[in-house]
């Protein structure tokens, strides 16, 4: 594999959750500079017409990122769409504004992606997140999904194709980055204030998460090999990749017969 396992701060529960939250936050706008509801979307609605489904489980949401745009942008064509978020840490601040029934809301509780409930039914989505799992983590989170004969849409915003080093050079970028994109953080909060520009912490924990999940992406060809070891099923498994604002956008379908 192209890809490397390093770690994330996000990834660990020990990291501070008023932190996790102004990352989570921040992604989330980072989200809307790329656009990438428009492109979920069309990814959605292929997945939806394809199995009939009008429910939808994100897994690891974080602080929800681009899915409630995409819910916006399907709703009037789909009126009994449903969106549940969900986390193996739920994001509080998220919860909060965005409420825990709706055709949107956010699922109070932790939930496992490699072990979801049998009553969480719908197209399980991963936005931006496959990365955050081992190989073995990811192709047991696809084998649950496929075992429940449940719908799967993964997405990542980098394809990881640029030379290893490339990955390392963009952290002073990264960090940069924050600073100009912080203000544009919805909600904001003097947390996220505090520790971008004062005790400037955030843009290193966020520079650093973010180079490290370029180069953490599954590559099509990663994919494939993870892919590999599932059990053979009436489920099919499709990925390919979208261009975009950043360059290319990578996504894995499943798809239940």
């Amino acid at each position: 594999m192209k890809r490397i396992q390093l770690f994330e701060f996000e990834d660990f529960s020990w990291f501070p959750d008023f932190l996790r939250i102004c990352m989570t936050n921040y992604i989330a706008t980072f989200h809307r500079l790329l656009d990438s509801a428009s492109h979920l979307a069309a990814l959605l609605k292929e997945v939806m017409d394809r199995t009939g489904t009008r429910q939808v489980v994100d897994l690891c949401s974080g602080a929800g990122g681009p899915m409630p745009m995409v819910h916006q942008l399907l709703a009037s064509q789909y009126p009994q769409l449903e969106l549940t978020l969900t986390d193996l840490y739920p994001n509080a601040s998220a919860i909060a504004q965005i409420g825990q029934s709706g055709p949107i809301h956010y699922q109070p509780e932790s939930v496992n992606a490699a072990h979801v409930s049998k009553e969480m039914t719908g197209i399980r989505t991963m936005i931006c997140s496959m990365h955050h799992m081992t190989p073995d983590v990811l192709r047991a989170i696809l084998a649950d999904a496929q075992s429940s004969n449940q719908p799967f849409l993964g997405y990542e915003i980098s394809d990881n194709s640029f030379p290893k080093w490339i990955w390392w050079i963009a952290f002073p970028i990264n960090i940069l980055t924050v600073l100009f994109v912080t203000p544009m953080v919805r909600p904001m909060s003097w947390q996220q204030l505090v520790f971008t520009y004062l005790i400037p912490v955030l843009p290193i924990f966020i520079a650093w998460d973010g180079a490290v999940s370029n180069a953490r992406t599954y590559t099509l060809e990663d994919m494939g090999l993870v892919l590999s070891g599932l059990p053979e099923s009436l489920y099919q498994w499709e990925k390919g990749a979208l261009a975009g604002k950043g360059g290319k956008k990578l996504y894995l379908k499943g798809i239940p017969f």
